[in-house]
């Protein structure tokens, strides 16, 4: 099987963004985007996805996140979609149902090549400390649409702002793994078209 790693590069006047990922990895991280929270949900993705992971990531911080958070997941989720390749003999489904304490959220993934994010929240305006949990969905849209998945994120229940964004990335990250994997009885595509 050829190695599924793939690295990006994004350089704009409001941020330069270098990605690796190796969807074949053992977890291991090296993250750094200027922004101590989000460095820290994108190190719980790579643990559970198992996925190797290096971001470095520089950008107008001082004027708001949104530029580098949403730029990482353009870049991310083109990685994604370059480590895949074909597709060809992947599972392309994955789900997680990942509690974190008193939150539960919900994480449905397609990597059918359609992007399709539907992200349903009841905390887009609170904050983790200056971070803007809004700021979420932002990064998982543009990942949905460079690594062309079909992405369900439910938030069901918890009222703790950090406690629910570790949910949703930890379960992105189990439902990613999942979807990803090689399926010993799948010799194509998986598709009835046959293509993704």
């Amino acid at each position: 099987m050829a190695a599924r790693i793939s690295t990006r590069k994004r350089k704009t006047r409001e941020t330069d963004i270098t990605v690796t990922l190796n969807l074949d990895g053992a977890g291991v991280s090296r993250i750094d985007t200027g922004i101590g929270f989000f460095n820290h949900m994108l190190e719980l993705f790579a643990r559970h996805a198992l996925v190797d992971l290096e971001v470095v990531a520089t950008g107008d911080t001082d004027v708001d996140y949104h530029h580098t958070v949403e730029d990482i997941g353009l870049v991310l989720g083109g990685c994604i979609d370059e480590a895949l390749g074909a597709r060809a003999g992947i599972r392309r489904y994955g789900f997680s149902a990942l509690p974190m304490d008193e939150t539960l959220s919900e994480v449905a993934v397609d990597l059918g090549g359609r992007p399709y994010l539907v992200f349903n929240s009841g905390m887009k305006q609170q904050k983790v400390r200056d971070f803007d949990v809004q700021l979420l969905e932002e990064f998982f849209r543009a990942v949905s649409v460079q690594a062309r998945l079909n992405l369900h994120i439910n938030h069901r229940y918890g009222e703790d702002a950090h406690h629910v964004c570790e949910s949703v990335f930890k379960g992105f990250a189990r439902a990613l793994r999942q979807a990803v994997e090689n399926d010993p009885r799948e010799t194509g595509v998986p598709s009835s078209k046959g293509t993704l």
